[in-house]
């Protein structure tokens, strides 16, 4: 018999690995009422919000309030793009002016986005 004293993590990969079946149940769940179960939530929301919005995007409480949460919303948007992508993408100055000059293609010479991923991927490719 082997020994019982193991870490909980330990533990519950074993309990894990020998249980039948997979862990948390995903086949038996019918793939149309969990696509309703993630989306109808949020779509619920947005339909009961919508009649007030414009009587409270008028008070300048509220205003204030939204202005907050969008400047809350995109710095941490610029915390995830700098921590794991540029952090791991950006080795060096090659891969600095390429994500630059991809910045550029899109926003200063307004290039479609799906050119300038699939230039961007076919220059990584090839220089870097």
């Amino acid at each position: 018999m082997t020994n019982l004293r193991l870490c909980p993590v330990a533990a519950a990969e074993k309990q894990a690995r020998v249980a039948p079946g997979d862990l948390l149940g995903l086949r038996r769940m019918p793939a149309p009422p969990s696509v309703w179960e993630i989306f109808l939530p949020g779509l619920l929301l947005v339909l009961g919000v919508l009649p007030f919005w414009r009587a409270l995007r008028q008070r300048p409480g509220a205003e204030a309030a939204l202005r907050g949460a969008n400047a809350t919303v995109v710095g941490v948007l610029l915390a995830a793009l700098y921590n794991p992508v540029w952090t791991s993408g950006v080795t060096g100055a090659r891969t600095a002016a390429l994500a630059i000059a991809a910045f550029a293609a899109l926003h200063a010479w307004k290039m479609p986005p799906w050119i300038v991923v699939l230039a961007a991927a076919g220059l990584g490719q090839a220089f870097l």
